[in-house]
């Protein structure tokens, strides 16, 4: 049988109770994914609001701080560079 002789005139299939059966019970699995989901949250142990804020006032002072040190340390380079090219300049005219 050739893709050719394939007739183009099939029955269209309209959806039975099985299929309307099953897009229920995935709707019915989304709503008990989002149970589950709920009864597992509850089980977290979540953290003090004290200590959260402390670790977020940590973060925020070590950003800080490595980026003043990144700052630094980008300015020591660029004064040693501005240095050799003073020195080169002198040197080679």
């Amino acid at each position: 049988m050739r893709a050719m002789d394939v007739k183009l005139n099939q029955p269209r299939v309209t959806p039975d109770a099985s299929t309307q059966q099953a897009s229920r019970k995935g709707a019915r699995s989304v709503f008990g994914f989002i149970q589950e989901l709920k009864e597992e949250l509850k089980k977290v142990s979540w953290t003090s609001k004290e200590a959260l804020l402390f670790s977020t006032k940590v973060v925020i002072g070590a950003t800080l701080l490595f980026g003043l040190g990144i700052y630094l340390f980008d300015l020591v380079i660029k004064g040693a560079l501005d240095f050799i090219a003073i020195v080169a300049h002198f040197i080679f005219g």
